[in-house]
């Protein structure tokens, strides 16, 4: 039997998925605590290269950002299929069928997540936004805009996670209803 995308935009939405405000909460926590991560990749950086200027190596410190941000990730949601803030507002990644993330498509999430961020920085960029309200303004609508994408999915998830073959569920749930 064929699916119409009538079919497919009035499914009813996946019982395990979180909601999205609670999503969107734990980026909020997550962010807290890749402020850590970046500090301390930024002084690693700092202490090896010796930079003596904050103009000083800054192609360096934004590849080495890049790569210690996923490692972070990527090694969490391997691991365990968590982070702190997912623990926290009970959040897991796990793959399509329930299982445990691979390696590679915890990669193909990280680098295809840069996707909540990468059009609102071109249009910022290329806008010419030059005031700091202007800008985070454009990063804020950015990232609701994508995270109303989920509305469009009849499970809810975001679009990365349909293209990796992954899913957020609530963790609170037991295994069995997966």
């Amino acid at each position: 039997m064929q699916t119409s995308p009538q079919d497919i935009l009035s499914a009813t939405p996946d019982p395990l998925a979180p909601a999205v405000w609670r999503r969107l909460a734990c980026m909020g926590y997550e962010l807290v605590v890749l402020f850590g991560v970046v500090m301390l990749t930024g002084l690693f950086y700092g202490a090896v290269t010796q930079q003596r200027h904050a103009l000083q190596g800054q192609l360096g410190l934004r590849v080495l950002l890049v790569l210690a941000i996923g490692l972070y990730f990527v090694v969490f949601w391997v691991r365990g299929g968590q982070t702190l803030p997912m623990k926290t507002w009970h959040i897991r990644l796990v793959s399509r069928d329930g299982g445990r993330v691979t390696p590679g498509r915890a990669i193909a999430r990280y680098l295809l997540a840069w996707l909540w961020l990468l059009p609102a920085l071109a249009i910022a960029h290329f806008s010419g936004l030059s005031s700091g309200a202007a800008f985070s303004g454009a990063i804020a609508a950015g990232i609701l805009g994508y995270a109303g994408l989920t509305r469009l999915h009849p499970s809810r998830q975001f679009w990365h996670d349909v293209v990796c073959g992954t899913r957020l569920i609530d963790s609170r749930q037991p295994p069995s209803a997966a």
